[in-house]
């Protein structure tokens, strides 16, 4: 007994809404003491304390001084900033998507690193793609993608080395597991500039895929097309990389990351 519904202890959960409101109330407000927020909360002192002592630990929230009031931190700010960029992504993405899909008559989607896994947020089908898979939302496995593939090469070495850490799935005889094959690979990724999936996460499905760059040459995303193996041969995939990093080059302009 004891456990909420979802299997987590009532405490935290109730630990973890009161965190919420005190952000909430900070951002309301612009700043407020420890006094003024647990009134406004309706615990004790004590408790207000602690939570923003783990706020703070987190970059969520600020004091000016030692005795002066909390602010909303640059944690927050990041985590903002991180989800407008998505939200961009997509946006502006969709007609890129749909440009390319046209031009190659293929699906087109845009992917973006999620953890240790890759989420589709847009995606346009060509003329040959009728009864394609809708990947929009869909959250696929790096090492098995040709999007996955653009992004992990792309990563941080030290989160590319904590996914590569990790056992890895075998989706299909295909599937590249071992750690030290995927890390050659990689490389060759970052050199070439592009990746592939030759049935590596389903059979009869080949997919390639270039990266979209931002401020410091970031990868910040990756675009790809995929279609049956028996249409898209590996020469034709990669005769359409240059399309794809032209599209991926026009994305990257209209958010913001001027391209040479």
């Amino acid at each position: 007994m004891g456990n909420s519904d979802d299997g987590k202890p009532p405490v935290l959960v109730q630990s973890v809404d009161r965190a919420i409101s005190v952000l909430e109330l900070l951002a309301r407000k612009g700043g407020a003491g420890i006094t003024e927020i647990a009134g406004e909360l309706g615990v004790h002192k004590s408790t207000v304390s602690r939570l923003l002592g783990a706020l703070e630990a987190r970059g969520m929230v600020e004091q000016e001084g030692e005795r002066g009031k909390f602010t909303i931190g640059f944690g927050i700010v990041r985590l903002a900033g991180a989800a407008t960029a998505q939200l961009d992504l997509a946006r502006l993405g969709t007609p890129v998507c749909e440009s390319l899909a046209e031009q190659l008559g293929e699906t087109v989607n845009i992917a973006v690193l999620d953890g240790s896994v890759a989420i589709n947020i847009s995606q346009a089908r060509g003329t040959a793609a009728v009864a394609a898979q809708n990947w929009t939302g869909q959250r696929t496995p790096l090492h098995a993608t040709s999007s996955g593939k653009v992004l992990l090469a792309g990563a941080e070495e030290s989160e590319r080395e904590r996914i590569l850490g990790v056992p890895q799935a075998p989706y299909t005889p295909r599937t590249v597991t071992d750690a030290a094959e995927l890390r050659t690979m990689l490389r060759l990724v970052a050199k070439d500039g592009y990746a592939t999936s030759f049935e590596e996460l389903e059979l009869g499905l080949h997919a390639v895929s270039v990266p979209v760059h931002g401020q410091g040459e970031d990868v910040v995303a990756a675009i790809s097309v995929s279609g049956p193996a028996y249409r898209l041969s590996r020469k034709r995939l990669r005769q359409m990389v240059d399309d794809l990093r032209a599209g991926a080059g026009e994305l990257s302009n209209q958010l913001g990351y001027f391209t040479q």
